[in-house]
């Protein structure tokens, strides 16, 4: 079958899709390990707590009164710096949930009007965002910043959709893994560097514009790059394109009707169950480590570097190399192996062993699930169902913290882990039995002259 773009021109846009998104994911993940002290900052200066204080009516005040009152429900007594946790829980999933509702939009629109369109889009609410992240000396002007990028964060779906266009069955796989990689290189340097940053202190009035700034800088050098480097990729219009603009090489090709061999119900369903309680898992696994070891901040960052260390080098080494499905069965069955351990451990090794089997989980599901669900769309409609796909796995991971954070203090760590480990059993049972292999997924060895094409 032969490639849908020349060798050329797919080695040129993967090198643009990398370097971007790399740009994109480094800047995105500076502010993940200074929302604690971000948020006490705010509140300390908007809602103290201490009780000589006078009363505030700011909208953060407001906030941390229902978060107190969901806090209230509990049986078991909370600490009050459990404030902080709830409400970088309650922003997490406030931007989740955003990019559940704006997810499709950006792919039908990617869809109509191109790729390279939707995503300088997608890049201008993204420098508008992180504008006011640096011009934050308030709550409310912090959280604005929180919902515009959450409205316009499309890199992730739109790089899935390009690398989709520029590849055929056999390369799709690889591919995919190559945007995974982006996301286990970013999560291992760019919380550092972020908290790095901070101690940075530039203006008193935001502790950390100096962090802000520099993912400015970053999101800006990535808008300018994609403005000159990327190329439009979508089918429909290339084709149209081609005869006119000798620079675009993509092959004319007829759009080819799709056999479905996975509903994308089935395949949006295990998406958003998984993320569910593996997001869930990931926002309390800080605490337990608190809780059970005594971690400080900068252990966290370590255990996390070693998880996106660990899942970068399978991604450069193994998940690009497995077909989709068996991809996501390995990493739904690890993801199992991680509850398990995680609900029963009381050592540090038996910790590290759960953290390895969540970077096998983090380099497999959800590449295999883009992948999957690539090969059930055909090109007029896959920047939507990709979006789609991301939609609803957005909705898990919005829900999730809440939900099993929720579990967690009422219940217990035991209890939590265990009602995780059964979830995922049953998002393992789906994917052995309800999912099956699309044709073109398992690599093929092809003939040397049609080799050198791909």
């Amino acid at each position: 079958m032969a490639p849908p773009v020349d060798a050329a021109t797919r080695k040129r846009v993967l090198k643009v899709i990398f370097v971007s998104l790399l740009l994109d994911l480094i800047s995105f993940t500076f502010i993940l390990p200074l929302f604690p002290k971000l948020l006490e900052f705010y509140r300390n200066t908007e809602a103290p707590v201490d009780a000589s204080a006078p009363p505030s009516k700011t909208l953060l005040s407001s906030i941390l009164g229902y978060l107190n009152a969901y806090k209230a429900a509990f049986a078991r007594p909370i600490d009050s710096r459990y404030d902080i946790v709830l409400l970088g829980g309650a922003l997490g999933s406030l931007f989740s949930l955003l990019q559940a509702v704006a997810s499709p939009v950006i792919g039908h629109l990617s869809d109509r009007y191109g790729r390279r369109t939707a995503l300088l889009a997608s890049m201008t609410g993204n420098i508008l965002s992180v504008l006011l992240w640096v011009a934050a000396v308030d709550f409310r002007t912090f959280l604005a910043s929180r919902i515009v990028g959450g409205l316009s964060e499309g890199n992730v779906q739109l790089a899935t959709a390009i690398a989709t266009d520029i590849s055929d069955a056999n390369s799709r796989g690889s591919t995919m893994a190559l945007i995974g990689a982006c996301f286990s290189i970013a999560f291992t340097f760019g919380p550092a560097l972020g908290a790095w940053l901070s101690t940075i202190s530039s203006v008193a009035a935001n502790p950390f514009a100096t962090a802000a700034g520099v993912s400015l800088f970053l999101i800006v050098t990535e808008t300018v790059y994609l403005y000159f480097s990327l190329p439009e990729t979508l089918p429909a219009l290339t084709r149209k394109e081609n005869g006119s603009a000798s620079e675009k090489k993509l092959v004319e090709a007829a759009p080819k009707a799709v056999q479905r061999t996975n509903s994308h119900f089935l395949l949006n369903f295990v998406h958003m169950t998984f993320l569910l309680f593996f997001s869930g898992m990931e926002f309390s696994l800080p605490f337990m480590t608190y809780d059970l070891f005594g971690y400080s901040s900068a252990k966290n960052g370590r255990l996390l570097g070693y998880v996106g260390l660990v899942a970068s080098l399978l991604q450069g080494g193994v998940t690009r190399r497995l077909p989709p499905l068996l991809s996501v069965r390995i990493g739904v069955v690890s993801c199992l192996v991680a509850f398990v351990l995680l609900g029963r451990t009381d050592t540090v090794s038996s910790l590290y062993l759960a953290a390895t089997c969540l970077a096998a989980t983090s380099a497999t599901v959800v590449t295999g699930l883009n992948a999957l669900s690539s090969f059930e769309a055909s090109e007029g409609e896959r920047g939507g169902k990709l979006g789609i796909l991301r939609s609803w796995g957005q909705l898990g991971r919005g829900l999730g913290p809440v939900l099993f954070t929720s579990v967690y203090w009422w219940a217990g760590r035991e209890a939590a882990y265990g009602m995780g480990a059964a979830g995922i059993a049953a998002v393992t049972a789906i994917t052995f039995i309800g999912l099956k292999t699309p044709p073109g997924t398992v690599k093929v060895k092809l003939p040397n002259e049609e080799k050198k094409t791909l």
